[in-house]
């Protein structure tokens, strides 16, 4: 007897974020095409959420699953200690003269956690490897600053850098200590600035998300208020990471959150729309000022750090053919009329007063929170939505009561036209 895939899965699979007790049982996808994703039985599903985030181009592109072919003929991987390969010194070469700021040079890593353990561990060594470790009033640069309501990844350092809920509670007594300040408005922004004198000359670096708090519950950050706290930070001479893991490559309108910002970061994370959705890479990207921290005669200061599959071959060839379709497919275009849309259907739930409560909209992403009385990531109202969704042929997987939309750029007017149908109807 031949038993469904979702049976197989029952017997074998530990699933990511799934409480196995009383999980359903989970949808066997077959295939990906475009904006859709099809199940064992043919059934399809528009992927409103980008399948975690990543997928910017669509499923089962034909140029980045050649280009990819074509790479695994060739070179499927080699360590990157001590030998190197044209896909990975090509995507630097694209990528660095489009990165905010002045950013110069490319370390490769597996997925957006990684990317920021990267960061974090280059900004606490950068301090080490100097005399400047120690300020003038002896006070050593220890402290980590990052903002409430973050998420950067469920490895140990990232953990330490995020908001200290549901997903890191466990672990929390093994973390490191970090700063935790709010979010910056501009109601807030000078008590801010107040704890940044504060703190200062003692602290390390700071880590954010760029307008954009994803995992936190889709939160907007004031651009205005967030270029003024990166200013009084370098002036600190603080150093600034970006986790842009989940903003690049277009998602929030422009190539790069940064971009909306007169501050730019000396460090910055890149992983999901690096490679369109297709392959597991990260990169973090940095000055030259921090490489050149790490340039000694003294074995020591090197960076000890790498992964198995560090700048893999076959994923900076997928990133390196996302790149030419950004340009190719007028990706800006594309988000741009994404963005449109969004706007219409806000100015429809406004006009409506449908019962969606702080209803929001950045680049490709729009969310909003529905009138559950009950928050937070373990809100029943998300699954009762994701179920119906589901049904309805859509995938949506809201934030608790947090309901989101963040479409791959080629989903089409008529599958967002079901997408807020549905939605008019919660």
């Amino acid at each position: 007897m031949r038993h469904s895939l979702s049976n197989r899965d029952h017997h074998a699979i530990w699933h990511p974020y799934t409480q196995h007790k009383n999980a359903r049982p989970p949808i066997a996808i077959a295939k990906g095409k475009g904006a859709l994703l099809y199940d064992e039985s043919g059934k399809s599903y528009i992927d409103a959420i980008s399948s975690w985030w990543v997928t910017i181009h669509g499923h089962g592109h034909p140029y980045i699953a050649r280009r990819i072919y074509e790479q695994a003929k060739k070179l499927e991987h080699v360590i990157f200690a001590g030998f190197t390969h044209e896909p990975a010194v090509q995507l630097a070469e694209r990528l660095l003269p489009i990165l905010p700021g002045k950013l110069s040079k490319i370390f490769y890593s597996d997925n957006g956690s990684t990317a920021v353990e990267v960061a974090i561990k280059m900004a606490i060594q950068f301090w080490k490897n100097q005399r400047t470790f120690t300020t003038l009033k002896g006070q050593k640069r220890r402290r980590v600053l990052a903002l409430r309501h973050s998420y950067h990844g469920d490895t140990f350092g990232s953990m330490s850098i995020s908001e200290k809920g549901i997903f890191i509670k466990p672990f929390k007594d093994y973390l490191f200590n970090v700063d935790f300040i709010e979010a910056p408005t501009p109601q807030n922004i000078e008590e801010i600035l107040r704890f940044i004198d504060s703190v200062g000359s003692q602290t390390a670096c700071f880590i954010y998300e760029p307008l954009l708090q994803a995992a936190g519950g889709m939160n907007l950050i004031d651009p205005l208020s967030l270029d003024r706290l990166l200013t009084k930070i370098k002036s600190k001479n603080i150093i600034c990471i970006a986790d842009e893991v989940m903003t690049g490559f277009y998602r929030t309108g422009k190539f790069f959150a940064s971009d909306y910002l007169v501050q730019k970061p000396d460090i910055i994370c890149l992983s999901k729309g690096l490679t369109g959705g297709t392959m597991a890479l990260g990169i973090t990207a940095a000055t030259e000022q921090i490489f050149e921290a790490f340039c000694s005669d003294d074995q020591w200061k090197t960076f000890f750090h790498g992964h198995s599959f560090t700048a893999n071959p076959i994923a900076c060839t997928a990133s390196l053919a996302s790149l030419d379709l950004i340009d190719t497919e007028k990706s800006p275009a594309k988000v741009a009329r994404i963005e449109d849309r969004h706007r219409d259907f806000l100015s429809l739930v406004k006009n409506k007063k449908l019962k969606f409560r702080n209803a929001r909209q950045l680049g490709t992403v729009l969310a909003f929170e529905t009138t559950a009385k009950k928050g937070g990531y373990l809100a029943g109202e998300g699954k009762v939505i994701n179920r119906r969704a589901l049904e309805r042929g859509i995938f949506l997987r809201p934030l608790g009561n947090t309901v989101y939309l963040m479409p791959p750029y080629c989903i089409t007017d008529r599958q967002l036209n079901r997408i807020y149908a549905f939605l008019e109807e919660l």
